[in-house]
């Protein structure tokens, strides 16, 4: 997979390998994330109406691991969102076909005609 590239932005620039692996496993700690949140949710609304002070009090710690854990998500788009720009960029600033090698170096791409 690596030095492979990837059309997948529609208008003709090419991703990385490498890049989507790196993709890929960002979603993935996204989602795994939010996986928790639904739990941690879900218990903190069971405590809720339980009205139980030790549940209520539980809530608490709850309510701040479900705030760092959208903390962490939010840092995770943002680092997805400067590498894709990143990679946009360097592919863009490549030759005419946007491919980018999985060593960062642009490379030459023959068009083929359609």
């Amino acid at each position: 997979m690596e030095g492979d590239t990837f059309s997948g932005l529609g208008n003709g620039t090419q991703i990385d390998g490498k890049v989507l692996q790196t993709f890929q496993k960002s979603f993935s700690q996204v989602q795994n994330i939010l996986d928790q949140n639904r739990l941690l949710i879900n218990e903190i609304n069971q405590n809720h109406e339980s009205k139980i002070p030790d549940n209520l009090s539980r809530n608490v710690g709850l309510i701040r691991e479900l705030n760092n854990n959208i903390r962490r998500v939010v840092d995770l788009y943002a680092d997805l969102s400067s590498s894709f720009t990143k990679s946009v960029e360097a592919s863009s600033e490549g030759d005419s076909s946007g491919a980018l090698k999985s060593d960062g170096k642009a490379g030459h791409k023959r068009n083929r005609p359609a």
